[in-house]
C-alpha cells in the first residue's frame, strides 16, 4: 500500500514554510496551516483510537523546523522537500498503527529509507534505475523474514549524491506505486482516486459523462498531457515498462469496476475515447520573414524556446509558417507570466512577425486515429453547427489523439456538444450499422476474375 499525505496537508506544509520565511522564530509555532496540520492528525489518531505519540514526535519535530526556518529567513528546495515529507510520514503510520490494531499485520516504511534513489533535482527528482532492485531485495527479504502489509511513502525519495530526502513531483505517490509494481513485478496496480476511474470528459464540465472501461498506456498519457487529471503522465512509465496493467478506482466507490489501462487493447471497435479540454492556453502564430525554402527556421524558433525553459503543447507547420501553443499553467513546474510571453514575442520578432493569441484551449479528441476521418468529420459538423470555428489542428504526431484550438469562451460548450454526438445519440451503433453494410456489401465477378463493388 502506497499512500498521499492526508488531506490539504502538503499545501498546507508548504504553505507554513513561506510564511515562517517572513515571521520571526518567535511567531513560528504561532502558524495558522501548522495548527491545522496538529489539529487534523491528532483528532485522526484519536478517533481511531490510537496513542498519539505515533505523531507527536513529528509534530514538534514540524515545529522546530518552521523555526529553524524563520531564524534563517530562508527556505531552500532542499529545505522544503524535507518540510512536505512530514505528511506521508504521519499518514502512513497512522494507517500502519491502525491496520495492526485491527489484527491485520502491517509495517510502515519511508520510502527514502527503502530504497527509492534518486537524482538530486530537489522538488522534481527523477527515480534512478538503482532503485528497482534496492527496493525489491528489501520487500522481499522482510517478507521472507516476517510476513507484514507493507505500508510506504509516496512521492518521496533519497538524493544519490546529498542522501537528502527528496520529492518526486506532481503525481509522485502514482510514481512510487508503479516503481514498487514493476520491482516486484506484480500482477497489477491499483490507483484510487475519487472518481469512478478515467471518464469520458470532466465531470465538472458535463454531468453525463461515463466510465473508460479500458485504455493504452498512450491513450492515457495523452489524456493526462492535455489536462485529465486522474493520473500523471510520468507516473505511468514504471508500469508501461514492465507490462504491468494499472486499474484506476474510486475511493468512495469501490464496487466501480474502474478502468484498466494497458500496452495494448482490441480498438477495432472503439471511435473515441475521451475528450480532453485544456483552458486558458496561449496560442503563437509565427511567420517566417525570410524567403521560402530558408532552412533552419523551425530550428531557430525551438532553440528560442529552449532557452527561455518553456514546452510547447501542440504544434501546426507549413513552409513558411508556423503555430503553436503553450500552456500557462505549466505542467512541470511554475506558472507562465505575463512578461514571460513578452519576452517569447519579443526573440521571436528578430526573425518571424508574430502573433499572440490568448484566452484558448485545446480540445483533445482521444481515440482511434484510424477512424480519424470518421471523428473529424462528425466532429466538424458539430462545431458547424455550434457557430465554432478552429483556429488550430494538430493531428499525426500522436497516433492517439487530435487536438483542436478555439476559444476559451466557446471550450465548454464545445465538449458538451462533442460528448453529446459521439457518445450519446446512437453514434456508436450508426457506425457499426454502417461497417456492417460495407463488410457484406455484395461483389460481382466478372468473367476475366476482376471483382467489382456492386
Amino acid at each position: 500500500v502506497v499512500l498521499s499525505a492526508m488531506g490539504k496537508t502538503t499545501n498546507n506544509l508548504l504553505l507554513a514554510g513561506e510564511k515562517a520565511v517572513s515571521c520571526g522564530a518567535t511567531k513560528a509555532s504561532e502558524i495558522n496551516e501548522l495548527a491545522i496540520i496538529k489539529k487534523l492528525h491528532l483528532r485522526t489518531i484519536d478517533e481511531l483510537g490510537l496513542d498519539s505519540s505515533i505523531v507527536s514526535g513529528f509534530l514538534d519535530e514540524l515545529e522546530q523546523l518552521l523555526k529553524g526556518v524563520a531564524m534563517m529567513k530562508e527556505l531552500t528546495l532542499r529545505t522544503r522537500d524535507y518540510l512536505v515529507s512530514f505528511g506521508e510520514c504521519m499518514s502512513t503510520r497512522i494507517f500502519s498503527a491502525y491496520l495492526n490494531k485491527l489484527g491485520k499485520k502491517a509495517r510502515q516504511y519511508d520510502a527514502f529509507d527503502l530504497g527509492f534513489i534518486t537524482t538530486d533535482d530537489f522538488t522534481n527528482a527523477d527515480i534512478l534505475e538503482a532503485t528497482y532492485p534496492a527496493v525489491a531485495k528489501r520487500l522481499h527479504g522482510d517478507w521472507i523474514d516476517d510476513p507484514a502489509i507493507p505500508i510506504v511513502t509516496g512521492f518521496l525519495g533519497k538524493g544519490w549524491k546529498s542522501c537528502a530526502v527528496t520529492t518526486l513531483g506532481r503525481g509522485g505517490s502514482d510514481l512510487t506505486a508503479t516503481t514498487i509494481g514493476k520491482a516486484l513485478g506484480l500482477r497489477e496496480i491499483q490507483v484510487w482516486k475519487d472518481v469512478d476511474g478515467v471518464l469520458t470528459c470532466d465531470p465538472n464540465i458535463y454531468a453525463n459523462a461515463v466510465p473508460v472501461p479500458y485504455l493504452t498506456f498512450d491513450e492515457a498519457a495523452e489524456l493526462a498531457y492535455f489536462g485529465a487529471q486522474v493520473l500523471h503522465p510520468q507516473s505511468m512509465r514504471p508500469a508501461r515498462e514492465g507490462g504491468i496493467p494499472v486499474r484506476v478506482k474510486n475511493s468512495y466507490n469501490r464496487h466501480a469496476p474502474g478502468t484498466v489501462i494497458t500496452k495494448t487493447r482490441d480498438m477495432r471497435k472503439s471511435i473515441l475515447t475521451s475528450i480532453v479540454l485544456k483552458s486558458n492556453i496561449t496560442m503563437l502564430d509565427i511567420v517566417s520573414t525570410r524567403m521560402l525554402g530558408q532552412y533552419g527556421f523551425l530550428a531557430k524558433v525551438f532553440s528560442i524556446f529552449e532557452d527561455l525553459g518553456i514546452s510547447v503543447d501542440s504544434v501546426a507547420t507549413s513552409e513558411v509558417s508556423i503555430s503553436l501553443t503553450l500552456d500557462p499553467s505549466k505542467l512541470w513546474s511554475r506558472e507562465l507570466i505575463q512578461q514571460e510571453l513578452d519576452h517569447v514575442v519579443e526573440e521571436l520578432e528578430k526573425i518571424a512577425v508574430v502573433h499572440l493569441l490568448q484566452h484558448r484551449s485545446i480540445i483533445s479528441l482521444i481515440g482511434n486515429v484510424q477512424r480519424s476521418s470518421l471523428i473529424l468529420e462528425k466532429a466538424f459538423n458539430v462545431l458547424r453547427r455550434n457557430g465554432v470555428n478552429v483556429q488550430m489542428i494538430s493531428q499525426g504526431a500522436s497516433k492517439v489523439n487530435i487536438s483542436l484550438v478555439v476559444n476559451d469562451s466557446e471550450a465548454k460548450q464545445c465538449v458538451q456538444a462533442l460528448h453529446s454526438a459521439f457518445f450519446e445519440n446512437g453514434f456508436l451503433s450508426e457506425v457499426e450499422e454502417a461497417d456492417l453494410a460495407q463488410n457484406m456489401a455484395p461483389v460481382l465477378v466478372s468473367s476475366n476474375g476482376a471483382i467489382n463493388g456492386n
